[in-house]
Formats: structure tokens, C-alpha cells, sequence
């Protein structure tokens, strides 16, 4: 998982720069979720037919796993949650230079892990307010921080396999 592969590394100042945009995340995630408890609490905005703003508490993990354990979870999933922190921030300080897509899925994951966490470790939920549906099927709510964490990754798995076939050829 942190395979590090030989090559001109980052230096501080290049690694500073995707912390900032993790920091970005996690402001940006933190203020929709102020604006959703302040104007959502009356109810749900439409914006389309199959797209709406409507306020959820979710004190599980992705699609409200173990939300209903007891109260542990909490810890469990703010554990979980520092350690991959401590392991994204590792493995983007280790990234070459020119590894600029896995650098810029990496901090998109970092920064809504930390943005998710704060809630966690603030309220013992994670405050949701995305909800696409179809019909009377919905889609589990989500948030910035998810939504950028599902980015991130697509962006990893996506460097990872170009970088897969850069080695076989």
C-alpha cells in the first residue's frame, strides 16, 4: 500500500502545496455543512426532480453502516478515521514529484477524512445534506467530504492503473 518507488521525492514546499488543498476540503466541507443545519432544519430545498439539499445525521460509517451499534462506533470510526489520516499523510509525502495525479486524489481523500472527522469528534455524527433519488429510491445522503474522498479515490485507483501499464510495456 505505501509501495514507494524509487525517484526524484518531493520536497516540503511541494508537499505543503496538496496539504493546502486538502485544507480547501475540509473548509469548504465544514462551511455547506454549517449552511445545511442552518437552512435545512425547516425542511428539504428541491433543486431538480431527482436532486436534493434535506439535513441527515449519520452516526455510522458510509451508507449508515453500524449506525445503529450502541455508541462505540463513535470511537471505532474516529479511530479508524486517524489512522488513515496518519497513512494518507505519509503516502503523499512520500509520492515523487511527478506523481501529481495520486498527490491531487490523496489530499482530495485527506481532506474530507479530517472534514468528516471533526464532525465525528464534535457532534457523533456526520452532518449529510446531499440526496439524489429516483422515484421513491434514494441514494444514502452524503456530504462534500464524502463526495471528495470518492473523487480522490477514483483519481488513485485511475494513476494506479495507467501507472501499472507504464510498468508492464
Amino acid at each position: 500500500m505505501l509501495e514507494h518507488t524509487p525517484g526524484p521525492e518531493q520536497d516540503t514546499r511541494s508537499a505543503l502545496r496538496w496539504l493546502w488543498l486538502a485544507m480547501l476540503v475540509v473548509i469548504l466541507d465544514q462551511a455547506s455543512k454549517q449552511w445545511a443545519e442552518a437552512v435545512l432544519p425547516q425542511g428539504q430545498i428541491e433543486l431538480v426532480s431527482w436532486f436534493n439539499f434535506t439535513l441527515a445525521y449519520n452516526r455510522g460509517a458510509a451508507f449508515s453502516f453500524l449506525a445503529d451499534a450502541g455508541g462505540w462506533q463513535r470511537f471505532f470510526f474516529l479511530g479508524i478515521g486517524l489512522v488513515a489520516v496518519v497513512v494518507i499523510t505519509l503516502w503523499l509525502r512520500r509520492l515523487r514529484a511527478d506523481e501529481t495525479q495520486n498527490a491531487i486524489g490523496l489530499a482530495l481523500i485527506l481532506g474530507g477524512a479530517i472534514g468528516n472527522l471533526i464532525d465525528r469528534a464534535l457532534y457523533g455524527y456526520v452532518v449529510d445534506f446531499v440526496d439524489w433519488h429516483y422515484g421513491d429510491w434514494h441514494w444514502p445522503a452524503f456530504n462534500l467530504a464524502d463526495a471528495a474522498i470518492l473523487l480522490g479515490a477514483v483519481l488513485v485507483v485511475l494513476a494506479g492503473l495507467r501507472g501499472g501499464k507504464e510498468r508492464a510495456a
